[in-house]
């Protein structure tokens, strides 16, 4: 079972830091102690919760709900490759020289394991129809990839303006009074299919490349920054 961040549900939250609360002042468990335990229970509430969430969309947009399903699904499947490429690279780059992009790969997975709790969350967002989106909101999403675009170039700086591109839709729809739920959602998708591009590209490399050279172990170190500047741009979408 896979766990979840409890963070994400204040329910669990409450209970982790009341066990916490108890174990320390009341029963005078030691910290050392009672800090794990309020985490677990933290986590362990929150299982169950993640598990009814993203087993119930209700959205009062059909089509919207199956784009946030299908999204779901591939955000699943990525998490699962992320960890293939984890562990693959704990087995690969053992060396002192290879430990810096050892480090990059694994921060990168790191990211694309959060998008199934990322996308739970934005659903439990969009749900209802007094969630359309706002053109403040948009705007604030716009204005925070421009912001990132005058410190990007080359291929993080197009995908930038790719994704400024879609909002600028967005925009344009809210603006209009019209539902612009799913057409964040479809460039929510996007960034999920190009992310596993990017990851299946790096896997690939990282089988293929000659680990002791410099250069090509640069050339990876760009696709983990790329996979990683992927997962900050849905943070902006979804924020």
């Amino acid at each position: 079972m896979k766990l979840v961040n409890p963070l994400y549900y204040p329910l669990a939250v409450l209970a982790g830091g009341i066990t916490l609360i108890i174990g320390v002042r009341f029963i005078q468990v030691p910290s050392i102690i009672a800090i794990p335990t309020a985490v677990a229970i933290a986590t362990g509430i929150s299982i169950p919760l993640s598990q009814k969430e993203a087993s119930t969309i209700n959205i009062n947009n059909p089509a919207l709900a199956r784009e946030i399903q299908s999204v779901q699904q591939q955000a699943k499947l990525l998490l699962n490759k992320a960890e293939d490429l984890r562990n693959e690279a704990k087995q690969m780059l053992t060396t002192t020289t290879q430990l810096e992009l050892l480090t990059a790969v694994e921060y990168a997975c790191d990211r694309t394991q959060e998008l199934p709790d990322k996308i739970s969350n934005l659903a439990q967002k969009l749900q209802g129809s007094d969630s359309l989106l706002s053109p403040i909101k948009l705007e604030r999403q716009l204005a925070e990839v421009k912001a990132r675009q005058r410190n990007s170039y080359g291929l993080a700086q197009e995908k930038l303006q790719q994704l400024a591109t879609s909002l600028e839709n967005n925009l344009r729809l809210a603006q209009q009074g019209q539902d612009a739920r799913q057409a964040q959602v479809v460039s929510l998708t996007t960034l999920v299919i190009e992310s596993a591009g990017v990851l299946q590209q790096l896997q690939n490399r990282l089988r293929t490349s000659n680990l002791n050279n410099s250069a090509e172990i640069n050339e990876l170190k760009e696709l983990s920054e790329e996979l990683k500047s992927m997962q900050e741009s849905v943070d902006l979408l979804i924020m």
